[in-house]
This record gives structure tokens, sequence and C-alpha cells, in this order.
């Protein structure tokens, strides 16, 4: 029987792009929520 091989090897070209597309996707995700908890205090002092 011959065994499923994994690939885990990931070249640093998609490493590269999986840093940019998660920087594009939670910077603004951060500032969100930092702007919904920066209202949200505001609303209940």
């Amino acid at each position: 029987m011959t065994e499923a091989k994994h690939h885990e090897d990931v070249s640093a070209a998609n490493k590269v792009k999986l840093i940019l597309a998660w920087t594009f996707v939670g910077i603004p995700l951060l500032w969100g929520v930092y702007n919904t908890l920066a209202k949200a205090v505001l609303l209940f002092k």
C-alpha cells in the first residue's frame, strides 16, 4: 500500500503571500474592534 504524502513544504513566496493577506485583513479588523470597544466604553460611562 502507498501512503498519501502531505505537502508540508511551503515556499517562501507562499509564506510572504500568506503574511500579506493576513495583514490586509487583520489591520482593518483590529481597527474596527478597537473603535467598537472605544465607543462602547463611552456608551457605558
